[in-house]
């Protein structure tokens, strides 16, 4: 800490910084995540052998097809790819399952279809999946069609063999660990560009801001560490969003959002990336990637308002979908992990409902649809390797760490739960203590100005790798305890010591009742400090509740 505070940062920020692992050494890195620090995209292994297999296509404009997932990780990297190619002067169209009717993918219903749609296609190239399909890849190779997998997931045990590969879990460069699929993409649209105008196919003129914002996008919607090339990524497509995002994506924050302050990390992936995901979730993506792609401002408008009315029919289901969660469970005392099933659930809001409801419980969670299930789970668990263990009740699965996706063999499901909880407990020794949470120390009423709400903007992009920071006060009471939000979802605070900004604690409306009650008490509070325009008096701090607890 001592050293970083020598090089001029004030203690509170050295002190993050440290505990953080960073040294001084990586201090100007961090600080300046400039686009010249970028690594050379063909440092990254495969990427020189996939630029060399679709160039071929371009040059020739036999028809490429980028192949994508549902996700906004998927959608992304397709647009990004499509763009490019097409920009190289090649013909490329795209490929994106559909979640309910063919699942993630390659697989055989998702393959029946590209080979109908696309009969003339002579390249495949994967972008966010691939790596666990090898009998898929060959299926296509032996009809003659050449493939690329592009993938950034935990292979299987049997690698594909397609004409080349490029997966950063399967070999990288350094700080090329944590790419998302539509990162991937981004350092081979790079070197596919550098390549074309080597061979005179393109004239070099600059096309990658847009594709820049779509592979920052991703990469905080895809939960990826904001280290290393990501950190530079998501710091500079937040940068050139307002001048270089895809008209749709501007458009979709002017219905998300609407105001002119700069865009952080938080815009990504709590403001754009719901709602891209939620055309796969609730219709089709195609309708989300047909948005990143339109270059039309009045198209994209109208398909800015259909992705919006796909993200409130999800946050209807997804309520009631919890609210079901609740009722099946009552009390999460004694479980090693929440597993639930409903007949009439919507599977494409799976996934969000089993991250919600693991925010609440600390725990894994799983909630199933039917036979087909999606699993979330909080620090300190593994998703894949208790699906692993899981996998005699299973069809099929795949994931990380963090989450994964499953189908349960018929009739299976009561074998699932116990094998899946019973994982959950063998790991649960290794899992935090869901009560404690970390923080980055204790603040003073007068530490809580806007001139260390700037000294923390340095630290963004905030997200998985590099978290928020958290601060903690003292012994404080409160004057005024209001519901907020037209439904009343959200809580605000003012305190009896008029030096402490108003504080915010969102999503716990239906504590405010509760807290009432203990008014007259003492609190000790964690939060993040963050500016806000609140009352329309300009800029003043303001504090995001993370924890509520007795003093």
């Amino acid at each position: 800490m001592a050293a970083l505070a020598a090089k001029g940062l004030p203690p509170i920020l050295a002190r993050i910084l440290a505990s953080r692992g960073l040294s001084p050494d990586d201090l100007e890195s961090f600080l300046d995540p400039a686009l010249s620090r970028l690594a050379d995209a063909t440092s990254l292994p495969g990427v020189s052998d996939a630029v060399n297999a679709i160039i071929e296509f371009v040059a020739s404009r036999r028809k490429i097809v980028v192949f994508g997932d549902y996700d906004a990780d998927g959608v992304c990297a397709t647009a990004i790819l499509v763009r490019t190619i097409r920009t190289l002067g090649g013909v490329a169209d795209a490929f994106i399952p559909e979640r309910f009717t063919e699942g993630y993918g390659m697989t055989d219903a998702s393959l029946s279809r590209l080979l109908a749609e696309h009969p003339d296609m002579a390249l495949v190239v994967t972008v966010d999946n691939g790596i666990t399909a090898p009998r898929e890849v060959e299926a296509l190779r032996a009809r003659g069609i050449a493939v690329v997998v592009t993938d950034h997931h935990l292979p299987g045990p049997e690698l594909p063999v397609p004409d080349a590969l490029v997966n950063p879990r399967v070999a990288s460069s350094p700080g090329c660990e944590n790419l998302c699929g539509a990162g991937v993409a981004f350092f081979l649209a790079a070197a596919l560009a550098k390549e074309a105008k080597a061979r005179g196919i393109h004239d070099g003129g600059k096309f990658s801001g847009p594709l820049l914002v779509l592979a920052g996008l991703a990469t905080v919607a895809d939960l990826m560490s904001l280290t290393g090339q990501n950190r530079i990524i998501v710091t500079q497509a937040l940068a050139v969003f307002r001048s270089c995002a895809p008209v749709g994506l501007r458009e979709l924050f002017e219905h998300a959002a609407r105001r002119v302050a700069p865009l952080v990390s938080r815009d990504f992936g709590f403001l754009l990336a719901p709602r891209i995901n939620a055309a796969g979730r609730m219709d089709t993506a195609r309708k989300a990637y047909e948005l990143l792609m339109t270059d039309d401002r009045e198209t994209a408008r109208n398909l800015a308002v259909e992705v919006e009315g796909f993200n409130a029919s999800r946050k209807t289901e997804e309520q009631r979908m919890k609210d079901s969660v609740d009722e099946q469970v009552k009390s999460y005392e004694g479980l090693s992990a929440v597993v639930a099933r409903g007949e009439d659930w919507h599977s494409g809001v799976a996934g969000i409902v089993a991250a919600r409801v693991m925010e609440r419980a600390h725990l894994p969670v799983a909630v199933v649809v039917g036979d087909h299930g999606s699993a979330r789970a909080p620090d300190g668990y593994n998703v894949h390797d208790a699906l692993t263990a899981s996998s005699d009740a299973l069809v099929r699965f795949g994931g990380h760490a963090a989450a994964g996706g499953f189908t349960i063999q018929p009739g299976r499901y009561d074998d699932f739960k116990r094998l899946f909880s019973e994982a959950c407990a063998a790991q649960r020794a290794a899992a935090p203590d869901a009560a404690a949470i970390e923080f980055d120390g204790w603040l003073e009423p007068t530490d809580l100005t806007l001139g260390l709400c700037d000294e923390l903007s340095r630290f963004e992009p905030f997200g998985e790798g590099n978290p928020e920071p958290v601060f903690g006060i003292q012994n404080v009471a409160f004057s005024d305890i209001r519901p907020m939000g037209t439904d009343g979802r959200h809580v605000s605070f003012t305190f009896a010591d008029k030096s402490i900004p108003r504080a915010v604690w969102w999503n716990h409306g239906a504590d405010a009742d509760e807290l009432r009650k203990h008014a007259s008490a003492r609190f000790d509070l964690l939060f993040t400090l963050q500016k806000s325009d609140f009352g329309m008096e300009g800029p003043v701090p303001e504090l995001r509740l993370v924890a509520v607890r007795p003093h």
